[in-house]
């Protein structure tokens, strides 16, 4: 038996078995290297040849068709033969061409056709095409002018069948065919003068209606590209009135207009980009010959500053672009002061262009995109620099600080792979936009980042189109780090470089370091006005539906998409700008300016105080000395890192032993647990020890001689605080990618990605919110152990809701870790001095706002009088009349802007005054009479339908906040109760109208200074109080400073001893709970005992933390919704935050006792704060302690002050003194 070598064959053996190999196959005996021919071959060929002889000189009886079907040939195609031979050609919409012909979907298959390799170059016949579309685009000028100046303003030709010369149509008809040769225009020449435009260059068996294309045009002008949609539309339009397109065997062809409509929708577009460019190079001459003759100068916006600048004029692309920026004449303002131009810059990485999608020949010239020589050789160049050692610089900012911005955003790393090369070639662009949102430049994105090439290709390009003495300010998101890079390397030219600077995105601040913001921010930059910087995030919004049209039209096809969309944005908002103008005077400097005026004058200080203060300010927080060594702190956060670890064993061992102890565990169980407590107490020790060996003092010296438990919770409070921001921050750009269909830097997020992203947002919120509460908590055991001594400022506590938490500054500021130097700054301890610089700022903004709007108002005035007199002298020459119809058209166009662009700053006169001086020049220059220009005749439609109603304007509409939108579901999913929607309205609502004016005295008995002995021993429900002998002391000295136990405790005697049951006085550390945002478990827990919701009066005690403290009082009439504010000094300016907290605390403690099910009514409405003096009744340091128990006394009396004069403190306080000392000693 003979065994074969197959697997079944095989023997079996245990094991792995043995390795089988699969053999070979053998070689096909049959086949031979002898050439074969097909029998028949050279008869098929003869038929074929035949057959192409009849397709090309039909006969009559092969024209005459169905009137209801329109055959296309034998190849299925509605275009012309040469069209097969643009196998590579990307359809309109961006789909592939397949390489296999269009058939239809119902049409019988014999044969499976086999797929060829798809091809991402252009062949050769694809080449010899366009080659012959772009010889024959200039030839079409002339008649597409013609058929433009036959149709402008008229109804549009009828196309008649038969060309019949008879005048009374009774005669005869006699029909003959004639074939007419041109010698002097080819077909497509021919087709355009009669309104048609041809979908080939040679042979085209279809023509397209030019108002058709001009049509399209505006639609993709104003939305985007639907090629498809349209040639559907016309499939179905034409299937519906009966009429089929079908191929020789009269089957329906799919799609019969596609592939021909496109390419005439392409080539037209090139067709009115070469019309364009004549005209506007005609019009460029006479712009240089006005400019030349003209003698005087345009009115100086500058006044006396003037002398400083230096005439020159920007280069013709950019005044075109945008005259409000470009159109000046004078340059050299400091970079310092605001400069001369403001630009933005920004990368998208969503226009990307897959690489399967190939290209075509180069077809078009794109007037945005800089050349990819120019970008690849200043990144050769930058490339080369970074090998270079770097300068010697001084930084403005701390490299600390700017290396924390690096690794915050992605666009600072330049290696960060934001697409796959391997599936892209083209991954984005970068734009280069002026301040009014219109696109300058776009740089075309080919690598995997964002690197500094393309901003800096893009800014370079810039200067080379601006004057020698132009100064130019460019907001950037990482503007930072491309300013340090810039100084420390030779990338841009000196004298580049001194007259550029860089600022942030207004928007994006929060992602940088507080001292990066003190000198990047344009918020805080002189000069800035109300540039944000954003506008690029606005231009993305309106090129979101290009993204999925690029990413697989050809790579040639894609720059034109880009390119003729940017045109037509820019040409908008160019139209708009007047209305730019008015926009920013309305909402920016009207709005922002009167609320910070209003600002500035509640904080009571002078603007030369308030400046000072910011000059303060950031030269403090500028210094090396804010930032922490970060030796010291990796240490400290692996010291903290291992007291969580033990924090949460101990919790685990404490439960342990809970447990154990309930089931009655064994005493071997009991002991071993035992001395994992023990163990665990050790390790206590040892990382306290360890804490100890950090040496703070040591690093710190100005700390020495302060509570050791103070600094230690000080520099957890600090290094916490740090922890918070990155991980808001993270937060803040979670925010940004929900919400990013409104900034449109991004396409909408899907449903799964949007979930997703929420989810992800959810997770992360509860440690963040819980890193917030320890912060709080931290700021609370700061202020139990804060002395005044040490000079030291506290820190502010941080909300817990992220809405505010975003808009709060304090979040970019770190905790102060070293006493100040004299007396605490006022910007740091006062928060009125907060908000009063705050409102500085953002008036210095308006004012330099307006400054700019008005030169910017200039520039328009003088740019519309020069282009018109460009405009006019066009039209008086002679040498342009073939284009007189474009003239005549922009001429038209243009005079309409002198309404939209008339502003406050530039009144309509002064346009009407440029319209006569324009005429006047123009006649002057041309030697033409006045009124010899040709006018374009208008036609105007009125429409009888009634007016439709007026919508309310955009721009007037309330912003919503992205966070209020996007993720109000996730902050609100995590609290219990239905009506805590509504409490957190009331909360935030909460207010009440303070009134300078003292309350009207119901009762003309004022309480003695005399006040009798008297000892009671401390009862139920009051709580037990302990005096401390220092507490005592404290009594017992007539110029010591009260403390809280003194204020607590006396507060609980009185009460004790005058009986008042409508009376509720809480603690002294009640108010500092609800700015430290405690729990409502821990507020009823410390407030209950008071029973407070039964009663109708609350006294509050209050301390303002200072120097040296101070103590003030707050009396809460619930009935009568007034608040009496006692201040022994007579102060205001404090109570206006203070208000804000005390009826935060009372709508907090009506919520809470509602919440436990008391009887309470909430009505938070109508509430006035009302002082109780108005003059100062204390000149000492040291008696307002005193004087608030003095006002409780009153109040327990059922008055509202006490009749005591200063002099009379001392007796107060030793009756206090002796009331404690009448307790019994336990």
């Amino acid at each position: 038996m003979t065994l074969t070598n197959t697997r079944k064959a095989q023997f079996v053996s245990s094991g792995l078995g043995r390795h089988f190999t699969s053999p070979r196959k053998a070689r096909d005996k049959k086949k031979t290297q002898t050439l074969v021919k097909f029998p028949a071959a050279e008869l098929r060929r003869r038929h074929l040849l035949v057959q192409m002889q009849r397709l090309m000189n039909p006969t009559p009886s092969q024209i005459q068709c169905s009137p209801s079907t329109v055959p296309c040939g034998p190849s299925g195609e509605a275009d012309d033969m040469n069209m097969a031979d643009d196998l590579d050609f990307m359809d309109f919409a961006g789909a592939e061409v397949e390489i296999s012909e269009e058939i239809s979907s119902n049409k019988p298959t014999d044969s499976v056709i086999s797929s060829q390799k798809r091809h991402i170059l252009p062949d050769r016949s694809t080449d010899t095409l366009y080659a012959k579309w772009c010889k024959l685009i200039p030839t079409l000028v002339d008649p597409q002018l013609k058929y433009y100046a036959r149709t402008l303003g008229q109804a549009l030709e009828k196309t008649h069948d038969v060309i019949s010369a008879c005048g009374t149509h009774s005669c005869i008809r006699k029909t003959t065919n004639i074939l007419c040769l041109f010698f002097d225009s080819n077909l497509p020449q021919v087709l355009l003068h009669h309104g048609l435009f041809p979908t080939a260059p040679s042979q085209p068996r279809m023509a397209v209606l030019v108002d058709l294309l001009s049509l399209y045009r505006a639609l993709f002008e104003c939305s985007c590209d639907a090629i498809n949609a349209l040639t559907s539309a016309l499939k179905t339009h034409y299937s519906r009135r009966g009429f089929q397109v079908t191929d020789s065997r009269g089957e329906i062809i799919q799609e019969p207009f596609r592939r021909g409509l496109g390419h005439a929708v392409q080539w037209y577009d090139v067709l009115q980009v070469e019309i364009e460019h004549q005209v506007d190079a005609a019009l460029q001459q006479n712009r240089d010959h006005v400019a030349s003759l003209q003698r005087s100068k345009p009115p100086d916006p500058e006044g006396s500053t003037s002398t400083l600048l230096q005439h020159g004029r920007c280069a013709p692309l950019l005044v075109q672009r945008c005259p409000a920026c470009f159109g000046s004449t004078l340059f050299g303002r400091p970079i310092n002061q605001g400069a001369d131009i403001h630009v933005a810059t920004d990368g998208n990485f969503h226009h990307r262009h897959r690489r399967s999608a190939g290209d075509c020949p180069r077809f078009y010239e794109p007037t945005y995109f800089l050349p990819k020589q120019f970008v690849d050789a200043v990144g050769s160049r930058i490339d080369a620099q970074r090998k270079q050692p770097a300068k010697v610089h001084a930084p403005l900012v701390p490299d600390e600080a700017i290396d924390l911005c690096e690794n915050a955003y992605q666009a600072a790393d330049g290696k960060k792979q934001k697409a796959a090369m391997d599936s892209f070639d083209d991954t984005g662009i970068m734009a280069l936009i002026c301040r009014h949102d219109i696109p300058l430049f776009f740089a075309n994105i080919d690598s995997p980042g964002e690197q500094q090439k393309y901003s800096v290709s893009l800014i370079e390009h810039l200067f080379t189109l601006l004057p020698p003495q132009a100064t130019v300010v460019t907001l950037y998101d990482v503007g930072c780090v491309l300013a340090r890079s810039l100084s420390k390397f030779e990338i841009l030219p000196r004298d580049v470089l001194s007259r550029l600077r860089f600022v942030t995105t207004a928007m994006h601040a929060y992602g940088h370091e507080w001292a990066c913001q003190l000198v990047h921010n344009p918020r805080m930059c002189i000069g800035l006005g109300l540039s944000d910087g954003e506008g690029t995030e606005r231009l993305w919004s309106r090129f979101v539906c290009l993204i999925g049209v690029e990413c697989s039209s050809s790579r040639q096809r894609r720059l034109w998409l880009i390119d003729r969309q940017a045109t037509a944005i820019g040409s908008e908002m160019k139209a708009d700008l007047g209305d730019w103008i008015k926009r920013r005077l309305k909402r920016g400097i009207k709005d922002q300016g009167s609320a910070a005026l209003d600002t500035i004058t509640r904080c009571e200080t002078s603007v030369e105080e308030l400046q000072a203060q910011w000059a303060d300010q950031r030269q403090l927080q500028l210094s090396i000395r804010a930032h922490a060594p970060a030796r010291l702190r990796k240490e400290l956060d692996t010291v903290l890192a291992l007291q969580a670890d033990l924090d949460a064993s101990d919790h685990a061992l404490q439960a342990t032993k809970t447990l154990l102890e309930n089931e009655a565990a064994s005493d071997d169980t009991i002991d071993v647990l035992e001395s994992l407590q023990r163990g665990h107490d050790r390790l206590m020790t040892k990382v306290e020890a360890l804490y100890s060996s950090l040496n703070v003092h040591d690093r710190f010296p100005e700390l020495d001689g302060v509570n050791l438990d103070f600094v230690r919770v000080l520099l957890m409070a600090r290094d916490l605080k740090m922890n918070i921001r990155k991980r808001a921050i993270a937060s803040f750009f979670e925010w940004d990618k929900l919400d990013r269909a409104v900034g449109g830097s991004q396409q909408t997020l899907g449903t799964k990605l949007h979930q997703h992203t929420r989810k992800a947002i959810a997770k992360r919120q509860p440690a963040l919110m819980t890193a917030i509460t320890k912060f709080n908590s931290y700021c609370e055991r700061l202020e139990s152990l804060y002395d005044p001594t040490w000079n030291i400022p506290l820190p502010t506590p941080l909300p817990t809701k992220l809405a505010e938490l975003r808009g709060d500054q304090t979040l970019m500021q770190d905790v102060w870790i070293t006493p100040s130097m004299g007396e605490v700054p006022r910007w740091l301890e006062d928060s009125d001095i907060r908000d009063g610089i705050r409102a500085l700022l953002k008036h210095e903004r308006c004012l330099e706002e307006q400054a700019r709007l008005g030169m910017e108002a200039g520039n328009l005035c003088h740019f519309f009088g020069e282009e018109l007199t460009a405009l006019e002298l066009s039209l008086r020459l002679p040498t342009n009349a073939r284009f007189l119809v474009p003239l005549q058209q922009k001429h038209s166009t243009f005079m309409r802007l002198q309404m939209r662009w008339s502003n406050p700053l530039a009144s309509s006169a002064q346009f009407m005054s440029h319209v006569e001086q324009a005429l006047d020049r123009a006649t002057v220059y041309s030697e033409a009479p006045r009124n010899t220009a040709p006018q374009l005749a208008s036609v105007t439609i009125q429409d009888p339908i009634e007016d439709e109603p007026v919508l309310p304007d955009m721009d007037d509409l309330v912003e919503i906040e992205p966070e209020q939108a996007a993720l109000a579901d996730i902050l609100e999913g995590d609290t219990a109760g239905a009506g805590f929607e509504e409490d957190q309205d009331l909360l935030s609502s909460v207010c009440a109208n303070v009134v300078w004016h003292t309350p009207e005295v119901h009762s003309h008995v004022v309480m003695s200074g005399h006040v009798a002995t008297r000892t009671t021993s401390a009862t139920a429900p009051f709580p037990c109080q302990i005096f401390e002998p220092r507490d005592i002391s404290f009594l017992a000295s007539p110029t010591a400073f009260l403390n809280d136990v003194c204020i607590n405790g006396c507060a609980i005697l009185l009460q004790m001893d005058i009986s008042n049951p409508t009376v509720a006085i809480f603690s002294t550390h009640d108010l500092p709970r609800i700015r430290y945002n405690v729990t409502d478990d821990m507020l009823w827990h410390n407030t209950s005992w008071t029973h407070y919701w039964e009663k109708d009066v609350w006294v509050l005690p209050i301390h303002r933390p200072s120097n040296v403290g101070h103590w003030v009082l707050c009396v809460i009439y619930l009935s009568r919704k007034e608040l009496h504010l006692f201040n022994s000094l007579a102060e205001r300016k404090p109570w206006r935050h203070d208000v804000k907290d005390i009826m935060k605390l009372v709508c907090r403690l009506l919520i809470v006792a509602r919440h436990c099910n008391k009887e309470v009514h909430i009505d938070l409405d109508g509430w006035v704060a009302r002082p109780l003096t108005i003059e100062p009744l204390q000149t000492n340091g040291y008696d307002c302690g005193v004087w608030i128990l003095a006002v409780i006394i009153a109040v327990l009396h059922r008055q509202e002050i006490m009749g005591l004069r200063e002099d009379e403190m001392s007796d107060l306080r030793y009756y206090l003194y002796a009331r404690i000392l009448s307790i019994p000693v336990d």
